[in-house]
């Protein structure tokens, strides 16, 4: 198979390259973290701009009508970044659970905002208790003359405190953790009822927990049939399950670029460390579960947008394995090579280090998806 890039391809991953490289320093990624909004606001005009926020959504949205390739090239140099834009929340996640669910008139409500980055999303389908389980949904939704009323709790909803629109999952029927029954609301955070806790996550990010108390939304605030979107859901997490591999692989390359520097530089005994036979072993470890994660992105990537199936199920789900494996690797063996420094918070590579470990967190860790491979092959 050719994996290379077409032409238009190369040249949307160098657009974002440069920009990154020119807009996005280290230096500056800590002041953003330490915003209110907790990242750059006119480098997501930037992107909006440039039509960077518009890849994924089809034409007739205001979008470039990309596949999982166009948004591979995107997240890759954003991850080499280590920007802190809600990308993945808002135009991959958000912007596909309205693209799917939603009905035309919703979709030219939202999605030319959201394609143009004028409108930010932030999505909440994870619970305190759910631990990956995005079926199981305590928040209730329940039906009343003038709509519905919303009660529960959403944990983790990255660019939450910060987004023009919630999009969140509500039970309408059945129980804590059936398959059918959920369904999906679009909600404005500023709704009376709704309440956002904001704390920093460990890479740098803000997120919140939203808390909704007798919130109370129009009928048409639902997105798609009542009690259907438990498909939808499972295969917009998908798209951003590719997604995140293809960032991870961006973090990947930076980490060990900055691991290999530093073996080359620093001296012990009069002699770069980077001579030591031991540490050339750890290297060549670490680019072969490079290699591996970035083939596995590649997969992922060309199967995330196609029909629901098993075959894709498994692809994703070895992908997500293989990657959260291979950051998890990388991330430890690289602070082993660097010592002490490697966890200073004012060097850049003790930041990419956590953003490896939380995407392994992010819609279920390397375990989580080698139990559902496995229980996959099984049922094949």
């Amino acid at each position: 198979m050719d994996f290379k890039l077409s032409e238009e391809q190369q040249m949307l991953q160098d657009t974002v390259a440069r920009l990154v490289r020119g807009e996005y320093t280290f230096e500056k990624r800590l002041q953003f973290s330490a915003t209110e909004a907790g990242f750059s606001e006119d480098f997501w005009k930037q992107l909006g701009e440039l039509g960077l926020t518009a890849v994924p959504f089809a034409e007739e949205l205001g979008g470039f009508g990309g596949t999982g390739v166009e948004v591979q090239a995107v997240m890759t140099e954003l991850g080499r970044g280590l920007c802190l834009e809600p990308y993945l929340q808002s135009i991959i996640l958000g912007g596909g659970l309205i693209e799917q669910a939603g009905n035309d008139q919703q979709k030219q409500q939202w999605l030319p905002g959201v394609a143009s980055g004028e409108l930010q999303v932030a999505v909440g389908l994870q619970e305190p208790q759910s631990y990956y389980d995005l079926n199981e949904v305590a928040t209730r939704a329940e039906q009343t003359a003038a709509g519905y009323t919303l009660n529960g709790r959403k944990a983790v909803v990255i660019g939450g405190h910060n987004a023009g629109l919630l999009v969140v999952s509500a039970r309408t029927s059945g129980d804590v953790r059936d398959t059918a029954g959920i369904s999906l609301f679009a909600i404005d955070p500023n709704a009376e009822g709704v309440e956002r806790r904001v704390y920093p996550t460990i890479d740098g990010a803000k997120g919140c927990d939203v808390i909704l108390n007798n919130v109370t939304v129009p009928a048409d605030a639902l997105l798609g049939s009542e009690g259907q979107a438990g498909d939808i859901i499972e295969y917009q997490a998908g798209r951003a399950i590719a997604a995140l591999c293809a960032e991870a692989v961006g973090v990947m390359e930076t980490t060990t670029e900055l691991t290999l520097d530093y073996l080359k530089t620093r001296k012990q005994f009069g002699v770069p460390i980077g001579r030591f036979q031991v540490l050339q072993h750890r290297m060549v470890d670490m680019m072969s579960e490079l290699e591996q994660a970035r083939s596995m992105a590649i997969l992922a990537a060309s199967v995330a947008n196609q029909a629901q199936g098993d075959e894709r199920r498994r692809t994703l789900a070895a992908a997500k394995n293989v990657i959260g494996r291979a950051g998890q690797f990388i991330s430890e063996n690289a602070i082993q090579s660097h010592g002490g420094i490697g966890m200073t918070w004012e060097y850049n590579f003790a930041h990419y280090a956590k953003r490896l470990i939380t995407i392994n967190h992010q819609l279920g860790d390397d375990d989580v998806h080698l139990e559902r491979y496995a229980a996959l092959m099984q049922a094949s």
